[in-house]
């Protein structure tokens, strides 16, 4: 018998409350506090940081050097070789079946859609309860992410492609655009990757990237693995979610290091603080 819905909401939550609450209390060094009695600089607001991020990592491609426009071959690359093995991945997957790759599937599955919204919740309340700016980070960057790759790109995509998904069709090229078929990319795989690249770029700690890309990746076998998608949707998916969400954190980054406060001491000792900039 299956569990509630509640029931793996329930648990959704909870693995995302540990991971979060890990992540933001296993740090290396504690962050710097500015001096007592000194005033706070303030973090640029979270649809401030929407409307530049739209601007800037969708408009991204019009200033592309040689470097990035090469990074990007290798990706339409590496989603071709994903698409040549479509048609044996499917094939495998429909006598692949057993009750810990369905159970494995059902559970993470999820992460894809509710659960994804789930961690950055998680991730912000942890922040606000615990002071931590980065967990508040995490959550913010996690949510541009999500609606930049999730709620433009990838939908574009399918609208334009039109790809039938593996379960309605025997081809694996069955390509009909502006049909309303939606199988390319994979809209679960770029929401995971998305948040799982935004919590791996902020925590350079090796388990917390193992425990968000290996999670993410679970999300594209469980696509696959109710026919929903081919390899190559997860592939691009994954791509998509990936290099949006190091986008985001990276542009981010930028705008809240524009200004920080910082203690300084004078030519004799006297302590104070001091205000940088950045342009």
């Amino acid at each position: 018998m299956k569990p509630p819905f509640h029931s793996k909401l329930s648990t959704y939550l909870l693995l995302s409350m540990m991971l979060a609450g890990s992540a933001a209390w296993a740090q290396d060094k504690p962050p710097a506090s500015a001096p007592p009695g000194a005033p706070e600089a303030s973090a640029p607001g979270f649809f401030y940081l929407v409307r530049t991020d739209l601007r800037d990592v969708l408009g991204a491609p019009r200033h592309w050097t040689g470097r990035q426009w090469e990074h990007f071959s290798f990706a339409v690359a590496g989603i071709g070789a994903a698409a040549l093995l479509d048609r044996t991945v499917r094939d495998r997957e429909l006598h692949d079946h057993s009750h810990f790759s369905d159970q494995v599937a059902r559970d993470f599955e999820q992460f894809g859609t509710t659960g994804a919204f789930g961690t950055m919740g998680a991730f912000y309340l942890v922040g606000l309860v615990s002071d931590d700016a980065r967990a508040r980070s995490v959550g913010a960057d996690g949510l541009i992410a999500t609606l930049i790759a999730g709620g433009i790109v990838t939908p574009a995509l399918k609208l334009v492609v039109g790809r039938r998904r593996p379960r309605d069709t025997d081809k694996t090229f069955d390509l009909k655009p502006f049909s309303g078929n939606s199988s390319f990319p994979s809209g679960h795989s770029t929401e995971a990757f998305a948040v799982a690249s935004v919590i791996a770029t902020h925590y350079d700690q090796r388990w917390v990237q193992a425990v968000s890309y290996g999670s993410a990746t679970l999300v594209g076998f469980a696509r696959i693995h109710h026919r929903a998608h081919f390899l190559s949707d997860v592939t691009a998916g994954a791509i998509i979610g990936t290099a949006t969400g190091r986008s985001v954190v990276h542009r981010n980054e930028e705008e809240r290091h524009k200004y920080a406060l910082m203690p300084v001491v004078g030519p004799h000792g006297e302590p104070g603080v001091g205000m940088a900039f950045s342009f």
